[in-house]
C-alpha cells in the first residue's frame, strides 16, 4: 500500500509534537508553520492567515489528507476558555473576536484548498470549549456527560471558533461547494500529564483534568484512525464528524462512543491507572461544585 502524504499545520505546536513520531513513520509529510522552530528542519514557513491562497496552494497539491493544528494568538489578548466552574472569572477580551476570527479564516483558507486540490480528508484540533459551557453542570451534577449529539455552546471567543469551523467543515462535508471534503474534528481536552500535587488544592480542576486525560499514544491512535478509516459517513451520509480527544478515563464525563463505533477507537490508558499513586496522595474529594 502507497504512503500517504499527510499536510500538517502547526507542525511545530505542541500537539503536532506529539503525533510526529508515528506520523514519520506512516506517512510522507508535508510540514506547515508561521515560524520554522529550530529543531524541525522541514518545516516550511506559510501563514495561513494570508487571504492570497495561491500563495501557497502549491503545498497542499498532491496530499491524500490535512492535519489542521494551528491557530491564531496575539501578545496580551486571551481569547477566552475560563474555568467554567468558578463563580467569579475575569471579564473576557473583546479583541479576542479578532484573534480568533483570524483562526476561522485559517480553517476556510484549508478547507477550499482541499476542495480545490482535491485532498480527501482533513482532521481539525477542535477543543471541548466547543461545549465548554455545560462544564459547570458537570461539575455540580446537573449534568451526568457531553457527547457527540451535546449542542455546543460557549461564552468564550476560542470555544466560538472551534463552533464555527466544526461547522465551516460540515459546510465543505456535505458537498455545497463541489466536490465533498470528508473532515473529522477531535475535541482535544487534556493533552497533557495530570499534576496531581499542583491540583491538590483545587479538586474540582483536579477530577476535570484526570476526566480529560488523553495519552500521547492515545492521541496519535485517534488521529491515525481518523486520517486511515475508509468510510466516515454519518447517519445522513454526510462525511463529518466531533470526537472527543479523551482516553479511556474511569471519571470521564465526556463520551468517546461515537469514535469507537465510527472510527473504531480503542484507547489504551486510564488516567486512573497512569496517575494511580498521586490520585492515591492527592485526591480528598469528589471534586463536585455546589449548584
Amino acid at each position: 500500500m502507497a504512503r500517504k502524504r499527510v499536510l500538517i499545520t502547526g507542525a511545530a505546536g505542541y500537539l503536532s509534537r506529539q503525533l510526529l513520531p508515528v506520523f514519520r513513520s506512516r506517512y510522507d509529510l508535508v510540514l506547515l508553520d508561521r515560524r520554522k522552530p529550530h529543531d524541525i528542519d522541514d518545516i516550511i514557513e506559510v501563514d495561513l492567515v494570508n487571504s492570497d491562497i495561491d500563495a501557497y496552494r502549491k503545498h497542499f497539491k498532491g496530499v491524500d489528507a490535512i492535519v489542521h493544528n494551528t491557530r491564531s494568538t496575539r501578545p496580551g489578548v486571551n481569547t477566552g476558555a475560563p474555568r467554567q466552574w468558578l463563580k467569579e472569572r475575569p471579564p473576557g477580551d473583546l479583541q479576542g473576536y479578532y484573534v480568533e476570527r483570524d483562526s476561522l479564516d485559517m480553517a476556510y483558507h484549508v478547507f477550499r484548498l482541499a476542495q480545490e486540490e482535491g485532498v480527501t480528508r482533513v482532521v481539525t484540533a477542535s477543543s471541548n470549549h466547543a461545549t465548554d459551557w455545560y462544564e459547570t453542570k458537570m461539575h455540580d451534577g446537573r449534568m451526568a456527560a457531553c457527547d457527540h449529539t451535546t449542542y455546543p455552546l460557549s461564552d468564550n471567543f476560542y470555544g466560538w471558533a472551534k463552533i464555527a469551523y466544526e461547522n465551516l467543515g460540515f459546510i465543505f462535508a456535505t458537498g455545497r461547494f463541489g466536490r465533498p471534503v470528508e473532515n473529522i474534528h477531535i475535541r482535544i481536552v487534556v493533552p497533557r500529564p495530570v499534576d496531581g500535587a499542583k491540583l491538590a488544592d483545587n479538586q474540582t480542576t483536579y477530577k476535570r483534568d484526570l476526566a480529560g486525560y488523553i495519552s500521547v499514544r492515545d492521541l496519535q491512535q485517534l488521529y491515525v484512525k481518523s486520517i486511515e478509516t475508509p468510510d466516515i459517513r454519518n447517519a445522513d451520509g454526510v462525511p463529518w464528524h466531533c470526537f472527543y480527544g479523551v482516553s479511556d478515563n474511569t471519571r470521564s464525563c465526556w463520551s468517546i462512543a461515537n469514535a469507537r463505533q465510527v472510527i473504531g477507537y480503542a484507547p489504551q490508558d486510564d488516567s486512573e491507572r497512569v496517575f494511580a499513586e498521586d490520585i492515591a496522595r492527592f485526591v480528598a474529594s469528589n471534586g463536585r461544585t455546589a449548584a
